[in-house]
């Protein structure tokens, strides 16, 4: 080996032990920094804020299950109403109708009641799909828990907006498959539009099912007023008592002319004749005749005549009874007339009350999972320990500095 050799050598060694050198001076720093790492973790921050984010990051980034939100709109509609019916009628059968407002909250009401629950758990099997052992155990609904639990679980997984100035439903649903999602929006949707067409259907057959009774009983008041009048004029062979009324009492007034006529013959027969002269006998008993035959006919107008039955009726009676009932058949006919023109606008009206859901939107399909919010729940977690740290530091300083 000559000179140059050894020369080569011993710059190999060099660079060799200066590799090594190196080597470990990288692992000493990295051993160091894991130790002060490590160090500056137990302390109070670590432990206390930089831990729990730790903790909490993994969990959002790598383990929670991502949930798909599907979204739908929709709107109770109904057509144009009260320009048909009588005012009288309308609040009489409370055909004035219920307030948008109203309509979209008996939609939000029902979207989150317990009969829906229990419809699209037996449709779609959604506790089912929400116990899930795909799902997070943080995420998912376990069986052991109650029907209140499911109830405030399925709760959470829904939102239901309303825009107080369009009335517009806006309903989100949150699931953890896109294509349940969407699915349950749509069976949602559906439910809720049944439910509103139902009851409005209700509505209007209760409605009119009252006017009907209404009109049934102004008919039923219609049929006994004719009948009573009938029965009546059958009764005493009358067709129409005023007429007869008229005829006796012009009778009655011709008797009386009679009588008068008769009075004056005989007061002249008087002046020339003695009273046992035959004449003056004659219209004497002529006009005592024509006295007993006007009292006969005034009894007949005004008392019941001898022979007759208590329940008979003078010609007076029987011609204010008829006038009575003449006067109940009369307004019978007019409340007949008049029920059944409000009947026939209430059934119209009753039908252009109707209200419809109507889908403005229909349930769209998520690509992307909206949920969890991975970056913004991070951050307000940061804040929030942040906050509670330094809190807590000011409390912990300003008790030291008390002692």
């Amino acid at each position: 080996m000559n000179i140059n050799d050894e020369v080569k050598a011993d710059d190999s060694g060099e660079k060799v032990s200066s590799a090594s050198f190196i080597t470990k001076l990288k692992q000493m720093k990295e051993k160091s920094s894991e130790h002060r790492f490590l160090k500056y973790l137990y302390t109070p921050l670590g432990l206390f804020v930089f831990l729990p984010i730790l903790l909490f990051s993994f969990y959002q980034i790598v383990w929670a299950s991502p949930r798909y939100e599907s979204r739908t709109q929709m709107i109770v509609q109904q057509p144009d109403g009260m320009s048909t019916l009588d005012p009288s009628m309308a609040l009489l059968t409370g055909l004035g109708g219920t307030p948008v407002n109203t309509d979209t909250q008996i939609v939000q009401a029902y979207i989150f009641s317990n009969d829906m629950l229990q419809y699209l758990d037996s449709s779609l099997a959604i506790r089912e799909h929400f116990e899930s052992n795909d799902v997070d155990m943080f995420s998912r609904l376990y069986s052991w828990q109650s029907k209140e639990s499911f109830s405030q679980f399925y709760n959470s997984m829904v939102d239901v907006a309303i825009d107080e100035k369009s009335s517009v439903i806006t309903v989100k649903v949150q699931a953890f498959s896109s294509e349940f999602s969407t699915l349950l929006a749509s069976e949602i949707a559906t439910k809720a539009e049944w439910y509103i067409n139902d009851i409005s259907h209700q509505l209007a057959n209760a409605q009119l099912k009252f006017v009907k009774q209404e009109h049934l009983s102004v008919e039923e008041r219609l049929v006994k007023a004719q009948t009573d009048l009938l029965t009546f004029q059958q009764k005493y062979n009358l067709l129409n008592p005023e007429d007869e009324g008229k005829a006796l009492a012009q009778i009655a007034y011709g008797i009386e002319a009679q009588i008068a006529a008769k009075n004056t013959e005989l007061t002249t027969l008087r002046a020339v004749m003695s009273d046992e002269a035959p004449q003056v006998i004659n219209i004497e008993n002529q006009i005592k005749a024509f006295q007993e035959q006007l009292l006969f006919e005034k009894n007949r107008l005004t008392q019941q005549s001898e022979g007759l039955n208590e329940s008979d009726l003078s010609v007076s009676q029987v011609l204010a009874r008829f006038s009575d009932l003449k006067i109940e058949l009369e307004l019978a006919i007019k409340g007949f007339a008049s029920s059944t023109i409000s009947m026939e606008k209430s059934r119209v009206e009753a039908y252009r009350q109707l209200k419809y859901l109507i889908l403005i939107e229909t349930p769209t399909e998520p690509e992307d999972n909206l949920y969890p919010k991975v970056i913004y729940n991070i951050t307000l977690l940061s804040v929030i320990l942040f906050l509670l740290y330094g809190v807590a530091r000011i409390i912990f300083s300003t008790f030291n500095e008390l002692k």
